[in-house]
This record gives structure tokens, sequence and C-alpha cells, in this order.
């Protein structure tokens, strides 16, 4: 039976991974403030921290050890450097969910392009990362901060766009919310491109290479991406009604995709180690009509 301590593991895919883990036999703990209840109940053992706070750590994993670690909370290079040096000799292996926000904007990123193992890091808070840029900013410190230090054998899950019948930023359904209900969304940009991967699909990825034994940097995701036009226009289709699409930022209108530019990734090394995805169009076909049957 495998140790393995989930850092957060009380939100969304860190749940679903959580409860992967629980049916892999695995014995797990979730470190988190205590401030959300969870569902696990004696299924897992708790440890309650602050990540701005080292010392919290210190004294929840004194005398403990692990054989893998999930990083699900992770917002800034100084709990990177924190947590490392805390957990430095106590677990063998450390996955770490970034996001593709590490990239450039722009379109089908390979690893290759951030390299964290170069990457200069200057030590913030996550106070001091507001917005996009600063949420960018923060994960590659982090993702640095993990793979220069060296202490474990580190992986760094890029995951896109995460969507699921139960997301709870409920940022597609938005807009087919908006469509059905025959109001604005305002679409400054509809040619901006971005990637998906379902919610169930990234927790059984962190299960599925926390028992590999791959280091370094990984896209995971369904093959490919789509823009919001195509995106809305898929929508259009499966509810038969037109969207209203307008070029404006107005706030309660503006489409939650509407980011600053295009975000995608090619996840062709996944796919090559063996992962499959559910295929893009599939994904988001199942998902709008979903929500479409819930608003019947």
């Amino acid at each position: 039976m495998r140790r393995v301590l989930v850092l957060g593991g009380t939100q969304y895919f860190g749940k679903k991974l959580v409860e992967k883990l629980i049916d892999n036999g695995d014995e797990v703990t979730i470190a988190t403030r205590g401030s959300k209840s969870d569902n696990f109940g004696e299924k897992v053992k708790r440890l309650v921290i602050d990540r701005e706070k080292k010392e919290t750590m210190e004294a929840a994993f004194e005398n403990k050890e692990w054989d893998l670690v999930y990083d699900q909370s992770c917002f800034s290079p100084m709990e990177a450097r924190d947590a490392s040096e805390v957990l430095k000799g106590k677990v063998g292996r450390y996955i770490f969910t970034s996001t593709q926000a590490v990239y450039e904007f722009g379109t089908l990123h390979a690893e290759g392009n951030f390299d964290p193992y170069t990457y200069q890091v200057t030590y913030k808070n996550r106070k001091e990362y507001p917005g996009y840029e600063g949420y960018k900013e923060a994960k590659r410190a982090s993702e640095a901060v993990f793979h220069q230090l060296g202490y474990f054998d580190v992986v760094s899950v890029r995951f896109p766009i995460v969507v699921s019948e139960d997301d709870y930023t409920e940022r597609l359904k938005f807009h087919v919310d908006k469509i059905l209900a025959g109001q604005p969304i305002g679409i400054p940009n509809p040619e901006l491109r971005y990637s998906f991967i379902h919610a169930d699909e990234a927790a059984s990825f962190l299960l599925g290479i926390g028992n590999s034994d791959f280091e370094g940097p990984i896209n995971p995701g369904s093959a490919g991406d789509i823009n919001l036009r195509e995106m809305i226009e898929k929508i259009e289709l499966l509810a038969n009604k037109e969207a209203k699409v307008e070029n404006r930022t107005t706030s309660g209108i503006v489409s939650p995709y509407a980011l600053p530019g295009s975000w995608s990734i090619d996840t062709s090394l996944a796919e090559e180690l063996g992962y499959k995805f559910t295929e893009l169009n599939h994904l988001l076909d199942q998902l709008i009509k979903y929500y479409i049957q819930q608003n019947d």
C-alpha cells in the first residue's frame, strides 16, 4: 500500500483524484486549511496546513513520510520552496498541478516551449500575482522551484481548461445558458483558441502519471483546440437557437473564455506515453447536450 499525500484535494478534480487514490488502495492523507468539508469520511487521514505559513507544514509533516505527493494548492514560488524544504527527505515523487498558462499566449504549445529548469525565479507570495499575467508568472516560478531544487522526482502537469458536468466555474455552461435564454454574449475576439480536458480524465491522468516513472513537464488533454466562434456554432447547432454575439466586455455579458489571447497545447507526448483522452469535439458536444438538458 502506497502512502500518498495530497496538498489540497477537496475541490473539483482534486476530489476526483482522492476518490481514485482510495479506490486504488492507497493510504491517503489530505492536507488543507480545513475550511472546506469533504465526503471522504474515515477513508482518508487529514492534516491542517496553511500554504502561506511554512511553520504549519513543519508541524503537520513532522516525523511523517510518503511515497508520493500531489500538489493541488501551490500558487507561488515561496509556497513551492517551503513545501520542498519541509518535505525534503520525506517524499520520493512529487506531482505538481500546473497549467497551460505557463506558455505565452499562442496555440498548440509543446512542453519545450517553457523550460522550468532554466527559468529565473523571483520569490513572491501569492497575493503578489494578480490577474492572468500574475497566474502565469506564479505557476512558471513554482514549476521552476520544484524542478531546479531537485529534492524529488518532479512532474509538472500542465492542464488546459478543465470541464465537466459538475464544473463549479460553469464557464462552458455560461455560453449554453446565455444562448438558450436569448441573451447576448460579449466575445471581443472569436478567433481565440483553447484546449480542454474532462475533469474525470484529469484525475485519471494524475493517478496514472503518479504510478509511472516519468519526470518533467507534460501536457494532458483532448488533442487539438477550438476557437470561440466554433464553440458558439456548436451550441447553436445543438440547441437549435441562434446566439447573440457582441463585441463588448460589459460585466455579466462577456464570455469567461474571452482571455487576452489563445492558450492551447500539443498533447502528443502524453498520447505517446499511452494516455488516452476523449476526442475534443465529442467532449464538448456531450457537455453542451448535458447543459441543454439541464435547462429543460
